[in-house]
């Protein structure tokens, strides 16, 4: 698989709101699974947030506003999407302007990513380095990862100047830093430790010899 290089949206919800984009998240699959679109509706609800709301940011401000009525969303849902996205999506939307939803699709967006994940054994990890890797160092990181999680990874690759060489790999909490800094960092806080081994045994051989 390739790597992935979607912008990511991170939920922005408190965790009530997030269980419950999970639930519509889970619907919204479940729905598309049946006709073979959860891709597509995937990227629909991706591309809506990535393509139009970052073009036009005031709409997303209007459709998320409690103070604007479901009809008028209704409407506004109607001439944007109609024959332009896919029925399950365009009803999807008109189930959350019902619910009063709306201020949550990038949450459950989100939610959407892990589902669809999980469900094709997918797992999303993050890389990044110092210098674009070459192809076959990708291949080469891909194929370890696969047969260590026994998942298959979606890298998510960036390149960061200020790391000095060396990758660093995300997946979920986990953290492995093989980057320069982070072994001189490794190797620094070793040389402090000694030395304050070192002093605190200085300490306690002065102190047997003053009590001496």
């Amino acid at each position: 698989m390739n790597e992935d290089k979607d912008v990511d949206f991170e939920p922005v919800a408190d965790v009530s709101a997030q269980r419950v984009a999970h639930v519509y998240a889970e619907a919204l699959l479940n729905a598309a699974d049946k006709q073979g679109q959860s891709d597509q509706v995937v990227e629909e609800l991706e591309s809506l947030i990535r393509d139009l709301f970052q073009a036009a940011p005031e709409l997303e401000a209007l459709v998320a506003s409690s103070a604007v009525g479901r009809e008028r969303k209704t409407q506004l849902i109607d001439k944007v999407f109609e024959n332009k996205a896919s029925p399950i999506f365009v009803d999807f939307l008109k189930v959350l302007n019902h619910h009063e939803r709306l201020d949550l699709l990038r949450p459950i967006l989100a939610s959407a990513k892990e589902l669809r994940d999980e469900r094709a054994k997918r797992i999303r990890v993050k890389v990044r380095s110092a210098v674009p890797l070459a192809e076959n160092q990708i291949s080469r990181l891909r194929q370890q990862l696969h047969d260590a999680l026994k998942l298959e990874p979606v890298l998510q690759t960036e390149v960061d100047p200020e790391l000095l060489g060396g990758v660093m790999v995300q997946v979920g909490d986990w953290l492995y830093d093989a980057s320069v800094q982070a072994r001189l960092d490794s190797i620094r806080n070793q040389l402090i430790e000694r030395g304050s081994h070192e002093i605190q045994s200085g300490r306690d051989r002065f102190s047997v010899a003053s009590g001496n």
